[in-house]
């Protein structure tokens, strides 16, 4: 049975995917997944060597789960097209596949706007992308920000990914936008709503918590805005949970 294989999840991501499967050339079989991508991201994922697999989204834990039948391999490693993954983390991943822990928790060196972040929340930012096959399947209830569901302990890397995170304050809006809908359908269905002061003392815990408690201040007015952007997404999850209760929709 082959060791280890990296799967990376796209849709229309033709400026990442040559270099991300660059970056894992080191495993013994790279595997896209696509959510029907309409730009180039098939075709040169398919040059680089890849076996492409094409599935219509329907969120990020189910996406997963299909992931982890398209191979048969003892492990995986999750890596999105915007990442990379250096010599010392493919080396340290490799050694830790004999040890007992049936997955692991990669740190991530993010850059947002181009500016190495660690501050905010931002770093470690562990994510936990490799996995025993067999021993892993995705929460169903959680549609972004997925969780995985692990038989086994886990443990933690040393060795960072590197996320080109968002390019600009644009890109940052775009993604956001589809996030808090997510994140306002979970918290929906699982009977939370907002009470009148919800909307002004959430945000600000939000701020205080990333400026102040995760140190954002470190990272100057570049961690402020940050903050701020984050406290004003969590309005807007709010807003938009109240708008599901007085329409009785989902999202």
């Amino acid at each position: 049975m082959p060791r280890l294989a990296a799967i990376i999840l796209t849709l229309n991501e033709e400026q990442h995917v040559r270099e991300c499967i660059e970056s894992v050339r080191w495993a013994d079989e790279i595997v896209v997944l696509d959510s029907v991508s309409t730009d180039r991201t098939v075709e040169l994922a398919e040059s680089a060597g890849a076996r492409v697999v094409q599935h219509v989204f329907e969120n990020y834990g189910a996406q997963r789960d299909i992931a982890l039948r398209i191979v048969d391999t003892e492990w995986v490693f999750f890596i999105d097209a915007d990442e990379r993954a250096s010599p010392a983390l493919a080396a340290e991943i490799c050694e830790k596949l004999d040890h007992k822990e049936r997955g692991w928790w990669v740190p991530r060196h993010n850059y947002l706007f181009g500016k190495l972040t660690l501050g905010a929340g931002w770093f470690p930012d562990y994510q936990l992308r490799v996995v025993h096959r067999l021993s892993a399947r995705y929460d169903p209830t959680r549609h972004v920000h997925e969780e995985v569901i692990l038989s086994g302990e886990s443990g933690y890397l040393d060795q960072p990914l590197i996320h080109y995170n968002y390019r600009d304050v644009s890109h940052f809006i775009e993604k956001q936008e589809k996030y808090t809908d997510f994140e306002a359908g979970i918290r929906f269905r699982k009977g939370l709503r907002p009470k009148t002061w919800t909307y002004f003392s959430v945000p600000l815990r939000q701020f205080w918590w990333r400026f102040v408690s995760l140190h954002g201040y470190r990272d100057g007015l570049h961690g402020l805005r940050l903050s701020a952007l984050m406290a004003y997404y969590e309005f807007q999850t709010w807003r938009r949970i109240n708008r599901l209760t007085r329409t009785g929709t989902h999202l």
